[in-house]
């Protein structure tokens, strides 16, 4: 069956703690609140029949109602955004979704080469489709902030990690191999088939999930086949108030028509 033969759900959880950026789906970026942001864009990929925010915050599910997104007030006690989907899938208008697609609340930029990416790999087969982009510099492979993927020959992923992999032994990688897709940066998109998500909720928590603190890890030590999408550009989130003011300048300049195209 095709993507095109199945129903396709994005759910976007909105979470309305965040340390280092506080109420984080509400915070106002050119005047809009970032949550807006990301469901304009994700309201517009051709592959997603539905659209919906799963927070836990009662001002959230008001503000999403004013710019007229579905939304669903769901348990505060979820541990991850993906126990927060599940509680979306399993009632009433969600549950007949065949393929479920869980996309970051602070992702303004998202690309719909990503999602589409990750939806036609679980409808080819895979349990789990996510993507991943060339890292692009010495900095963010080391920093630990950023999540690594590595790849088996057939593009099912063999392991993540915040640590720098693939690991050179004698020497740094060169800029041309950090342009490469041998060096990876992990997209925070997945898409799921409706049972391999909720077998993931279901399976508890692996040692190499607590030690990297990683929930992907939990899908891939129980053998759940996750593909990986590529990507020629990742695009970064919004994690701090530095991270916002670069969106609001880059979504100002889009809305005149300035941005530099890369």
């Amino acid at each position: 069956m095709s993507e095109r033969e199945r129903r396709v759900l994005a759910v976007i959880p909105a979470r309305i703690g965040s340390e280092r950026l506080p109420r984080k789906p509400l915070h106002l970026i050119a005047g809009v609140p970032l949550i807006e942001w990301v469901w304009r864009r994700v309201v517009g990929f051709d592959l997603i029949d539905s659209v919906v925010i799963a927070t836990d915050s009662e001002e959230v599910v008001s503000t999403c109602r004013r710019f007229g997104a579905q939304v669903v007030l769901t348990s505060p006690t979820h541990p991850s955004g993906t126990d927060r989907v599940v509680e979306v899938i399993s009632s009433p208008p969600f549950d007949s979704f065949d393929i479920i697609v869980n996309i970051q609340g602070d992702e303004p930029f998202i690309g719909s080469e990503e999602v589409t990416g990750a939806i036609a790999l679980v409808a080819s087969g895979w349990d789990v489709g996510t993507a991943a982009g060339p890292i692009g510099t010495l900095e963010a492979w080391r920093d630990p902030s950023v999540v690594k993927v590595v790849c088996r020959d057939d593009g099912g992923a063999l392991y993540f990690s915040r640590a720098p992999i693939p690991y050179l032994r004698d020497r740094e990688p060169t800029s041309e191999e950090l342009a490469s897709g041998d060096f990876l940066r992990h997209v925070g998109v997945y898409a799921f088939s409706r049972e391999a998500l909720l077998r993931w909720v279901s399976l508890p928590p692996a040692k190499l999930e607590e030690f990297e603190r990683l929930e992907q890890l939990r899908a891939l030590s129980a053998g759940l086949s996750i593909g990986v999408a590529p990507i020629e550009r990742v695009e970064g989130g919004i994690d701090t108030y530095d991270d916002a003011r670069r969106a609001e300048a880059r979504l100002l300049s889009r809305a005149r028509g300035t941005e530099c195209q890369k």
